[in-house]
């Protein structure tokens, strides 16, 4: 204050222009005119007063009344009424890489009472509030959820839930407490992460739906509805609830299961309970029982009066067993009844039993024999039961222990109760092949009117109750009967080989003193052999020479035909040389004539052709005869004929004459007249 009292005029005046300042910038400050947004934030708007009033119904002011605006201011600088809004700024909404977020919208349409969740069908934008409001978006839950990803919503309008927080405004104590109850529901069911099925977990999850129309009366699992790609309403195993509802969906536990792979779903309107696949081994079959379905004829047949055999898929024991395999099986939806299809032995014997335990509860069968003995028979039976029969025997007992220990057992029992009844103990241990092999081909016709298959009966020895040794001392005294059988036999076999030993000397002694008839004998047999072997010798000769002779004379035999063959051969070639040398010589013959007849034809025509030269030669032929028979020319005496027109004589010199010079002149020669003989008076 004592500073105060020396300040100057102006020292005043700047004092109260900086207050001025202070003051200013204070209600600047409040009146909220400038406000900056960071970018990785919004900024959500609260009208504080407005000349429309405040909300009449509802939560978002929808048209321009005080309280919060459905509009959020996104990064930037924004500038404002003074004094008007209030800003609330809030983190974008951020859901990590495979997480899912929850919404929960704070105004809206309220929910009728058959509905659990909000419905998403038209009003499925959450960063439109007033786009959601309009289209008759409704409060609480919804069933829309968020996938990764970042988003700028409102959230005076809209509370998200994810696994690292819970994104939201203004929020009283007992809203935070439901939504921390909420976020924890929602992480104890593993919400915030889409449901994972490993192939090798052999897991399927079986789905529980919270919402939708409840199940009609009567049914218990809900049928799979709109599981085909190609429906417009397929829900892609329940990841879109709207398309669920509106394919006819019913809450409840769904017949449809997921299988291997990841599913995004909203875990408030869908849970999942892992059940393990049903995996049915080789040597078994499945008999399903269903507990839903369609209501299917009965096709057992008329004759099966045991119960009904429905087709796969309806309600009841379908009559086509699952064969070996792996199955996602709604265990919930039906029972699968495991049916041993390879021979498997039932054990009638105390604290002994297979495998299966199908026969843990059976016991040796007390017998009572025909002599009033009490032992008890231990037996196994093989059983084996046709894939295709045992929907039939589950159908008739339930399942097969129960037809094992219901059935199975009383009637075996009896059965050797009644064959023991009509033998004696000792009967009954030394019948016991045939007692086997009897109750095997018996037993086999009972068995098969139970869709059955006997294959085979085995009987253990029979054996007294505890405390009991009447079985024993019977056993004694049979060993005993025994050993005194065989001492008889031993004595019978004794006194047979004392007389065989004294033959057996009898014949030593007589063998002794014959000692040189055998030498004898041998002598003679030796002298025989001899005899035998000169005779063999001396055939063998004769065989020789025999061979000998037939061999040369085969030979000389052989050599003759040799040297016949030869000759004719021989006689062949020179036949065949000589025929080619005459065929020869004739073609040589035939050429010279051909071509001395030319040449004779070539000289005829030269000289005048062939009647010049048959003249000449006749002509030449006559001067011959006449040389050779020195005739004369002119004969001497002449005996005139006829005359002709001339008077003149035909001689043989004219006749010759004549044809020479018709020849020359080339006409023919008449042939000379002969004369007419004369009348002789």
């Amino acid at each position: 204050m004592e500073t105060l009292q020396y300040l100057s005029p102006m020292g005043w005046k700047a004092i109260e222009i900086a207050v001025t300042l202070i003051v200013v910038a204070i209600l600047f400050r409040w009146s909220g005119v400038i406000r900056y947004i960071p970018n990785d934030r919004l900024g959500i708007l609260e009208k504080l007063w407005s000349f429309r009033g405040s909300v009449d119904n509802g939560f978002i002011a929808l048209y321009g009344e005080a309280g919060f605006q459905p509009e959020v201011v996104r990064g930037g600088l924004h500038f404002f009424m003074p004094f008007q809004y209030s800003m609330h700024r809030a983190n974008l909404v951020t859901i990590p890489q495979g997480q899912i977020g929850y919404v929960f919208a704070r105004d809206g349409e309220p929910l009728p009472p058959t509905q659990t969740l909000a419905s998403n069908v038209d009003a499925d934008d959450f960063q439109d509030v007033r786009g959601f409001l309009t289209k008759g978006g409704q409060k609480g839950p919804q069933r829309k959820i968020l996938r990764e990803g970042t988003y700028a919503i409102n959230l005076a309008q809209f509370i998200v839930l994810t696994a690292q927080s819970n994104y939201a405004v203004n929020l009283n104590a007992s809203e935070q407490r439901l939504f921390a109850d909420m976020s924890t529901l929602i992480a104890d069911r593993n919400g915030f992460e889409p449901v994972v099925i490993h192939d090798a977990e052999d897991l399927i999850g079986i789905v529980t739906i919270h919402d939708g129309p409840a199940l009609p009366d009567g049914e218990i699992i809900a049928p799979t509805v709109a599981n085909n790609p190609k429906d417009p309403n397929f829900h892609n195993n329940f990841q879109d609830p709207e398309k669920f509802l509106n394919a006819g969906g019913y809450r409840g536990r769904q017949l449809q299961v997921l299988a291997d792979g990841s599913y995004f779903l909203n875990r408030i309107f869908a849970t999942v309970e892992l059940v393990e696949k049903t995996i049915i081994d080789v040597g078994t079959v499945g008999v399903v029982v269903s507990y839903t379905g369609r209501r299917s004829a009965d096709i057992s047949g008329s004759s099966y009066r045991h119960g009904e055999l429905v087709e796969t898929g309806a309600r009841g024991v379908w009559s086509t067993p699952l064969l070996p395999g792996k199955y996602a099986f709604n265990t919930f939806a039906g029972n699968i009844i495991i049916v041993p299809t390879t021979n498997f032995v039932l054990k009638w014997t105390k604290e002994q039993f297979g495998e299966h335990r199908l026969d843990e509860n059976l016991s040796e069968v007390s017998l009572i024999t025909k002599d009033a003995f009490e032992p008890v028979l231990p037996l196994s039976v093989v059983v084996h039961i046709d894939y295709m029969k045992a929907p039939l025997v589950v159908q008739r007992f339930g399942d097969i222990k129960r037809l094992v220990e219901q059935t199975l057992d009383p009637m075996v029992s009896a059965y050797f109760k009644n064959i023991a009844q009509t033998k004696t103990l000792i009967e009954l241990l030394q019948e016991r092949s045939e007692i086997q092999r009897k109750s095997g081909d018996e037993m086999r016709e009972k068995f098969n009117s139970y869709s059955l298959e006997l294959q085979e009966v085995l009987i253990g020895t029979p054996r007294a109750n505890n405390g009991q040794n009447s079985i024993e001392q019977i056993l004694i005294q049979l060993r005993e009967r025994q050993i005194a059988v065989e001492k008889v036999e031993t004595y019978k076999l004794q006194e047979a080989a004392a007389v065989q030993e004294r033959t057996l000397r009898e014949k030593q002694a007589l063998a002794e003193q014959q000692a040189k008839i055998t030498t004898s004998a041998l002598t003679i047999e030796i002298s025989e052999n001899e005899g035998k072997a000169q005779l063999a010798r001396t055939r063998q000769q004769a065989e020789t020479i025999q061979v000998t002779a037939k061999a040369e004379a085969e030979k000389v035999r052989l050599a003759g035909l040799g040297e016949a063959d030869r000759i004719k051969a021989v006689a062949l070639a020179d036949a065949e040389r000589i025929k080619a040398t005459g065929f020869a010589d004739a073609q040589k013959v035939r050429a010279i004539g051909l071509a001395e007849a030319e040449a004779t034809e070539k000289k005829v025509a030269a000289f005048g052709g062939p009647d010049y030269q048959l003249h000449s030669q006749v002509l030449m032929r006559f001067a011959e005869a006449i040389e050779n028979g020195r005739l004369p020319l002119v004969p001497q005496i002449q005996v005139g004929g006829g005359g002709g027109e001339k008077g003149a004589t035909n001689g043989l010199v004219e006749m010759m004459l004549s044809m020479l010079v018709a020849d020359r002149l080339g006409q023919p020669a008449s042939p000379p007249a002969v004369p007419a003989p004369t009348e002789q008076q």
